[in-house]
């Protein structure tokens, strides 16, 4: 069969030389381009928004007026006993040098004094060119070099360059401390998992090679295909690929460590552990990349890329644990177990440990078990009545406090409240005085510019009264463009930062509605393909989506009252949602494989209790790691990035310790048989035909349906 030469090329006694030996070439050629990818991200506002927004049209648009990388500064000086006329003659000679920092677009506006005369703001239309998210940092450091003066003055700078250097500091070294802080993860439960002191090194290895790449391929297709890539999608792949990819070795690895008592030769063992770990690891990194490219329908930019960029993780971690893995293992041999290597004809411990002895006790009562359980994570469900998941402002996007921030909270506190991010309108040239007029007309604004006409179109500013991020300013912002699309024939369009959050918040509750029942048709899809069955796949997407219900519950609880957190963005739950029932289903994938495998011997409640007694240490392991990878997202002074890896790391915990091991098996020892309606194996099966999981070396043992596996080839066939 295609099957055996493929298994064969890679644990073969020359193949699998010659496995090693292509990855070590293709990480030599990756690895340079894997360093380019920081180079190619976008992180403008541009790559965030949804093409259809109103807001991106008016940036393309605006293009016509100023420079499409403009990034002002706003630099905001505050004296609380009142600016003295040194300091007044001081901020003006600052203003006259901010234009020699870095190339801008316009004059510079200020210094404009407030009216309590505590405070003086100076704007710098600053043109940082395509990369110029990258590059403020390192601008707003300058300007804040400039404006040293006398103590009791104090300076912050915030608005649009103020908030992309306080994002770029917060994502500064985020590939390096998610990596480091991935592997530091997955080292310490690979120890605590395998006690030996060298084989947690070949999954983290494996992990590595994947991610250089898998980054090396996002890169190209950044780069000559159009894939947009942000430092979001970026961060998420590290966590992803160590996270996925170390879930796939730890299966591998325990099935080869059960084999290798079973079979003499270690080339047998492997050869039989892809063989039966193959299809579970296959359909779990299918439903995990099918699930990322569901991403593809959403609106908004930064969620639809992230599904290309999280599937080629996915699907070269995959490749990386079913090749150079297993490769690696049959030429090191089991001294890579020390000091406890499973020798041949050794006995098992599974079949007399912790999780067989839990599945004796839920075998006792199943239905009161899967039914309290069920009830338990569904009261944990009712916390999503505290999750606010209608967007963050920019105070409350980082758990620290920002210059920025404080910048932004002074001009608050001295000018009108959206001083530094005015409304911007653009209509036809024609209409400017009609769309002028109307945006007169809207309460809640100030300091409305007189139109600025260009290659037939007018570009007209206003103040708003209120925060800007705040709902005060995004009502403002559908008031200001109710009235201006009302004007006949103006084309007139309103964008602006308070307009691009609004845009980015309403498309990511649109992704939110449409992409949630894609993936769950996706996932059954796959789960029925892969099971044989009909009821099988619909009771494990509902376990899971009461596990996301319950972490999320929970999580919502903790984010209020614990941490303190004002909210949550509006993409927190797809995110959560995502990762949860694609990774999460992972483990009921690995479960259920094994209970229908030995369902087709003994029944499926002798199954259900073999597979827990087999799977459950690997699995609690692999969730273990999974969970703590992502808990790593929360080492980022992000609030968003904090919420996503605290939610899904919760909810990995829940699917591994409590759906998969007490909720699941216990629906399995409840129904029985049935579970794998409509298949042949759902009308049972006679365990005295059947022979035992560890029966003699190469006998024929039947699937599911009576379809018999191959004998696996000696290891002479593997030559």
């Amino acid at each position: 069969m295609k099957i055996d030469r493929i298994i064969r090329l890679i644990v073969g006694r020359r193949g699998k030389v010659v496995v090693v030996a292509f990855w070590v070439g293709l990480v030599c050629v990756a690895a340079p381009l894997a360093g380019r990818l920081g180079g190619a991200e976008h992180n403008q506002a541009m790559s965030w928004l949804p093409g259809s927004a109103e807001s991106t049209k008016v940036l393309d648009r605006q293009a016509a007026f100023s420079s499409p990388d403009l990034i002002d500064a706003v630099v905001v000086y505050e004296r609380t006993t009142g600016l003295t006329a040194t300091d007044r003659a001081h901020i003006t000679a600052n203003a006259a040098r901010f234009a020699g920092v870095a190339k801008t677009d316009g004059p510079v506006t200020g210094p404009i004094l407030s009216a309590d005369r505590q405070a003086a703001e100076v704007v710098v239309p600053y043109d940082l060119g395509p990369n110029g998210w990258n590059r403020s940092s390192h601008v707003v450091n300058q300007v804040l070099t400039i404006t040293r003066g006398d103590p009791g003055l104090s300076v912050y700078v915030t608005g649009p360059a103020g908030y992309a250097a306080a994002s770029s500091d917060a994502f500064a070294g985020i590939d390096g401390t998610l990596l480091w802080a991935a592997i530091a993860v997955v080292t310490v439960i690979l120890l605590l998992t395998y006690r030996s002191p060298l084989l947690w090194l070949l999954p983290v290895t494996g992990a590595g090679v994947a991610l250089a790449v898998a980054e090396a391929v996002i890169y190209l297709l950044a780069a000559h295909a159009g894939l947009t890539v942000n430092a979001q999608s970026a961060g998420i792949l590290t966590v992803l690929v160590f996270g996925a990819g170390t879930d796939y070795a730890l299966l591998l690895v325990a099935r080869y460590r059960e084999e290798l008592r079973r079979n003499e030769d270690r080339h047998d063992a492997m050869a039989v552990a892809l063989r039966r770990a193959g299809p579970a690891l296959i359909a779990s990194a299918s439903t995990v990349s099918i699930g990322m490219l569901c991403l593809l329908a959403a609106e908004t930019n930064s969620t639809k890329d992230l599904g290309p960029v999280a599937a080629i993780g996915v699907v070269v971690s995959l490749m990386a644990m079913v090749t150079l893995l297993p490769a690696l293992l049959v030429i090191l041999g089991r001294w890579m177990f020390w000091p406890k290597r499973p020798s041949f004809g050794s006995v098992d411990p599974t079949p007399t440990g912790a999780w067989a002895r839990m599945g004796d006790r839920i075998a006792r009562r199943p239905r009161r078990v899967w039914v309290f359980t069920a009830l338990a994570l569904a009261v944990m469900a009712i916390g999503l009545v505290d999750l606010d998941a209608n967007g963050l402002t920019n105070a409350e996007s980082y758990t620290s406090r920002p210059a920025a921030v404080v910048g932004e909270q002074l001009l608050a506190q001295h000018f009108p409240a959206g001083a530094g991010s005015p409304i911007i309108v653009i209509s036809n040239a024609a209409e400017r005085a009609q769309v002028r007029a109307a945006v007169a007309s809207v309460p809640g604004l100030t300091m409305i510019s007189e139109p600025v006409v260009r290659s037939g179109q007018a570009f007209i500013q206003a103040t708003t009264t209120s925060a800007p991020d705040s709902s005060a300013g995004y009502a403002a912002v559908d008031r200001v463009r109710a009235a201006v699309h009302a004007v006949p024939a103006a084309d007139a369009q309103v964008g602006g930062n308070s307009a691009i959050t609004l845009d980015i918040e309403r498309a990511a509750h649109h992704d939110r509605n449409l992409v949630i029942p894609i993936i769950l048709l996706v996932v059954v899809g796959i789960l029925a393909v892969l099971l044989r069955a009909l009821l099988a796949p619909l009771i494990l997407v509902a376990t899971v989506v009461l596990s996301f219900a319950a972490s999320l519950g929970i999580s919502a609880v903790i984010f209020r009252h614990v941490f303190g957190y004002g909210g949550a963005e509006s993409a927190l739950p797809l995110y959560v949602f995502v990762f949860l029932v694609a990774l999460g289903i992972d483990y009921n994938i690995f479960l259920m494989t094994r209970v229908r495998e030995e369902s087709a011997r003994a029944g499926t409640r002798a199954g259900a209790r073999t597979a827990l007694a087999v799977t459950g240490g690997v699995i609690t392991s692999a969730g273990l790691v999974l969970a703590g990878t992502f808990a790593v997202l929360a080492t980022l002074p992000l609030t968003t990035f904090t919420e996503i890896g605290f939610a899904v790391a919760l909810g990995v915990l829940l699917d591994t310790l409590v759906v998969r091991s007490v909720l699941v098996t216990a629906i399995n020892l409840d129904i029985g048989d049935a579970i794998w309606w409509p298949s042949k194996l759902a009308r049972g099966r006679p365990s005295t035909s059947l022979p035992s999981p560890s029966g003699p070396r190469g006998t024929p043992e039947p699937d599911g349906d009576g379809v018999l596996f191959p004998p696996v080839r000696s290891a002479e066939g593997l030559r």
